[in-house]
């Protein structure tokens, strides 16, 4: 039998790969699982953008290739969009690159910048396709440090000038999967003339910055002076207007960078379906700040009554100000032993943090 490649060695399954397979299993016993591992909206998008899904498929011209770059009333919406909400202005034919949801650009961006030999910089809480997609390059991982005692900040301030010399990236995530922790506006400031200095790609995954609570504001990377010349920011509408399944995000970045990330993507996929574009303009375009509103009322909502539930399953945790996701520690059980008990006792399905990176565990 043909053997894999080597590459895959690297490269363990991935986590939520590994969760639903174990959920598909016990649901085909007849066991009814509540599923809280994973951030995946459970209302539908807002109908305006299902009814304009509908109306452009029935184009009978709109079923071929949609261009390497994607539709431009996408990528001119995502310029609209960016000037609107932050206050930035973007040029939509050189600066904005539609994706398949920013997943697919993570791995992408790495493997257009990171040979074997190089070194990714990924905070040592986080997502973890940035681990993935460094493995797959053949890249090494530099962890940055992440802790409580910094509000779960990225601590730039202690990686060695060794390990940035042999980077290419850093990732930064905020508001942050999975910690929910949020980024004053003076640490993006810091951490882009820290990219700058040490000539290292800072690349921004800034997928929840509509969802919100407390009257908190999310910002862009692209706030920042000077931030276009060495970040790349990727937003993703999975979260923002609940269309998981849609797949469908953006790169927003320099031309060189955006060209840089087009040469791979351009040789793995041919782009999304037109109609799935337009529906995204509509999105952006269309969407009321009351339909977001209410949106993240029902989640403030959630995050409130588990909040307040923690200490009674033997969690405790601090409270989000965005994102899908609570950050909690047990009283008494390591990580991997609650999560199990919580699926076997309760068919409750959580993450475990080791999953997340080294300082993930307990």
């Amino acid at each position: 039998m043909t053997q894999p490649a080597n590459r895959l060695d690297r490269l363990p399954a991935y986590v939520f790969a590994v969760i639903g397979d174990r959920l598909r299993a016990m649901q085909a016993a007849g066991v009814d699982v509540i599923r809280l591992d994973i951030g995946s909206p459970d209302a539908p998008p807002p109908d305006h953008v299902i009814q304009r899904l509908g109306q452009a498929a029935l184009d009978p011209t709109i079923h071929g290739y949609s261009g390497y770059r994607g539709h431009p009333a996408f990528r001119q919406a995502i310029a609209r969009y960016y000037k609107r909400r932050f206050g930035v202005t973007i040029n939509p034919d050189t600066e904005v690159l539609p994706l398949l949801g920013s997943k697919e650009g993570i791995v992408n961006l790495t493997l257009a910048y990171c040979d074997t030999g190089d070194a990714v910089l990924i905070p040592s809480v986080g997502y973890p396709s940035y681990m993935q997609s460094a493995r797959l390059a053949g890249s090494d991982i530099e962890w940055v440090p992440v802790d409580v005692e910094n509000g779960y900040l990225a601590d730039l301030s202690r990686v060695s000038d060794a390990a940035a010399q042999r980077s290419k990236l850093l990732w930064l995530n905020y508001p942050n999967n999975p910690t929910g922790a949020v980024a004053p506006f003076d640490y993006l400031q810091d951490a882009v003339a820290w990219s700058a200095s040490r000539d290292v790609l800072l690349a921004f995954d800034n997928p929840y910055c509509e969802v919100t609570f407390d009257g908190y504001v999310a910002p862009s990377i692209m706030q920042v002076d000077g931030a276009k010349d060495t970040a790349i920011e990727f937003i993703s509408l999975s979260k923002s207007h609940n269309m998981a399944g849609w797949r469908l995000g953006a790169a927003v970045g320099s031309k060189q960078t955006i060209d840089t990330l087009l040469k791979v993507k351009s040789n793995f996929d041919s782009g999304h379906f037109n109609a799935i574009y337009l529906a995204g303009q509509a999105a952006l375009d269309d969407t009321p700040q009351s339909w977001i509103d209410a949106r993240n009322h029902v989640y403030q909502l959630r995050r409130d009554k588990l909040m307040a539930a923690l200490p009674e399953i033997g969690l405790r945790g601090d409270l989000p100000k965005a994102t899908l996701y609570v950050w909690a520690t047990p009283d008494k059980l390591n990580a991997s032993d609650y999560v199990e008990k919580a699926l076997v006792e309760a068919h409750v399905s959580l993450a475990g943090g080791a999953a997340y990176g080294p300082d993930g565990t307990d």
